[in-house]
């Protein structure tokens, strides 16, 4: 112990050295080196090497980020007032960039994607904005995407989650689609008469060329009158040529 204790501060030196100097770095981590203050590379992952004192090691997650744009008013294109919100998912693409070219690219990337949803949405009408979701959501992910860019950040997708309306146009849109589901079945009920006035006069021609069409129907009408439970109705069938030559005689 007596031969230890000279070295014992020069040990426990070395031991906080080697402690300072390893660093483990997960799959999704990549560590940004700057040597006195100059950008070195990246390094990671798994188990790293720094000299502590001299370099220092910056930390960037590349894994997906999944952020919320809040809730916001915008001014359509045709002058409605909306509240829209939407979800925003990035990644780090260039660890570098990320840390030497933005501050913070998390605050960044979430003020321009407020202000970017804005101006986007206001280029469209509300019947637009309703029914071309997807067309918008692939703009407002391209215009992102270049604008992060030389930030290393790499936009995937942006999603309009909600699209709030006033409660006047809420009514307003529920009038019009009553208005537009009666109208679909007035058209609706018109076309059916429509059909069958055309069946109907096309049996009528069909029947009028064939005399024993006529009497099969007859009797077949005669069957379906007298049948089923607790009829007593009787028919004397008369001749169809008996019923012609009767009214023949009956003009003349």
């Amino acid at each position: 112990m007596s031969l230890l204790g000279p070295y014992l501060p020069f040990a426990l030196f070395l031991i906080i050295l080697i402690f300072n100097s390893v660093k483990i770095l997960k799959e999704y981590e990549r560590g940004v080196i700057f040597f006195l203050g100059r950008l070195t590379g990246v390094r990671g992952p798994g188990l790293i090497f720094i000299i502590p004192g001299l370099e220092k090691m910056q930390k960037s997650d590349l894994r997906t980020v999944t952020m919320d744009i809040p809730s916001q008013d915008i001014i359509s294109k045709d002058n409605v007032t909306l509240k829209v919100n939407g979800v925003v998912y990035f990644r780090v693409e260039d660890p570098e960039k990320s840390v030497i070219a933005v501050e913070n690219y998390l605050q960044a990337t979430a003020q321009i994607a407020q202000t970017t949803l804005r101006s986007v949405i206001g280029q469209f009408e509300l019947d637009e904005i309703l029914s071309m979701r997807e067309q918008i959501n692939m703009k407002l992910q391209a215009i992102l995407d270049e604008q992060t860019e030389p930030w290393g950040i790499k936009v995937s997708a942006v999603e309009v989650k909600a699209i709030d309306l006033p409660i006047e146009m809420q009514r307003a849109m529920a009038k019009q689609a009553e208005a537009e589901r009666d109208k679909r079945a007035k058209v609706i009920s018109a076309e059916g008469e429509l059909q069958a006035s055309i069946k109907l006069s096309e049996a009528a021609e069909i029947l009028g060329r064939h005399q024993n069409a006529i009497v099969l129907r007859y009797l077949d009408t005669m069957k379906e009158i007298s049948s089923g439970e607790g009829k007593s109705t009787t028919f004397f069938p008369l001749p169809v040529d008996f019923l012609n030559k009767f009214m023949e005689g009956k003009s003349k």
